[in-house]
């Protein structure tokens, strides 16, 4: 499992293949859907028919799957060629599921594969969200959610605060320009307090000296991090920072993937900058 490095894996090496529709014939919708990873499960509960989704990932229920609750009466494969492949589906949607050659290995079985693009930006959602609907052959349901995405972003307000914030995650780790959490920060009218680009340990030596203004915790409603005792979380300093009405929780479910509701990140955050 990977979720130990999820905080990492939004810069991640999650989802880094291009997008590859399935090679379908004019008149077939897919029918038997199967998704291979937490990320596309989301997309596929919410894009496509209930009746049509075959299997989901073993993730699909867990506590960082933001659409836990519609998939827990739904079946689940473990993202393997051989229980994929005896299901016998018309449509694989992954993200980063069965490895890196999985779109190969399933192509060449005669099984169609979407795949789909981490996101680390509010337009990657977007394109992935209408690739996604177009390759389900549910056009329509992606265009109204792009809508909505947009819609939700514009009835932010507009701020002219200059108020620093950090993300902090269980697992001691921080992100600064260029990723995701990045364009959360900003959208939300803050100034990251991690100026360095990328995902770094959290900035301990420079938070003996300095106070952000807020403290984003994600992921601290969630198991799916380790709570080591070596993360730098655990210490003292961060622990002080954390322990104060600063923090604003982010559940870990709204960013756990680049996808439509990284907005619901957004408008917590903005209403605590209010």
């Amino acid at each position: 499992m990977r979720i130990a490095a999820l905080t990492f894996a939004f810069a991640f090496a999650a989802c880094t293949s291009e997008h590859s529709l399935p090679q379908k014939t004019a008149h077939t919708k897919p029918k038997r859907i199967i998704s291979l990873d937490f990320c596309a499960d989301q997309y596929v509960l919410k894009l496509a028919d209930r009746d049509n989704i075959l299997a989901l990932s073993p993730e699909a229920t867990q506590d960082h799957s933001y659409l836990r609750l519609a998939a827990a009466d739904l079946p689940v494969v473990r993202p393997r060629a051989e229980n994929v492949i005896a299901l016998q589906p018309d449509l694989v949607v992954r993200s980063y599921g069965g490895g890196p050659n999985a779109t190969s290995f399933f192509t060449k079985a005669g099984i169609p594969v979407l795949n789909i693009n981490w996101a680390g930006d509010f337009e990657s959602i977007k394109t992935a969200t209408k690739n996604v609907a177009k390759g389900l052959d549910e056009a329509e349901r992606g265009t109204a959610l792009v809508t909505e995405i947009e819609s939700r972003l514009a009835a932010l307000p507009k701020f002219s605060s200059d108020k620093n914030i950090l993300y902090m995650t269980p697992t001691g780790v921080t992100t600064g320009p260029g990723s995701l959490i990045n364009e959360l920060l900003l959208k939300a009218g803050f100034t990251n307090f991690e100026t360095r680009p990328g995902w770094h340990p959290l900035p301990l030596e420079r938070l003996t000296t300095e106070r952000p203004d807020k403290i984003a915790a994600s992921f601290y409603d969630t198991s799916a991090l380790s709570h080591n005792l070596w993360s730098a979380a655990r210490h003292p300093i961060a622990r002080q920072h954390l322990n104060t009405r600063s923090t604003i929780p982010i559940s870990g479910a709204w960013t756990a993937c680049g996808a439509w509701f990284a907005v619901d990140a957004v408008e917590a955050l903005a209403k605590a900058n209010q």
